[in-house]
């Protein structure tokens, strides 16, 4: 195996992780902004009130997206365990 698969296969683990994150991350991250300014707007200071609703909004991106990111992991580990053959020899 070459300098350049190597790299790829290195490039994709890395956008795989980033997609990942992504998804689970940004809803949560959304949720959060639009409470912020709703408690800036309302002058309400209260922690809990940001938390739950980004609790939820991240435990329904898992339950929605769960399937598609296992899928995506699942995929990209077979065609890393196809290519220990050609990474030894």
């Amino acid at each position: 195996m070459d300098i350049n698969e190597l790299t790829a296969m290195f490039a994709e683990a890395i956008f795989l992780v980033v997609a990942m994150v992504g998804v689970l991350v940004v809803p949560g991250l959304l949720v959060g902004l639009f409470i912020a300014v709703f408690q800036a707007a309302t002058q309400v200071n209260e922690q809990t009130l940001s938390f739950l609703p980004r609790l939820v909004i991240t435990l329904l991106m898992v339950v929605f997206a769960g399937e598609w990111l296992l899928m995506k992991i699942c995929d990209f580990f077979d065609r890393l365990f196809m290519n220990i053959p050609h990474l030894i020899g």
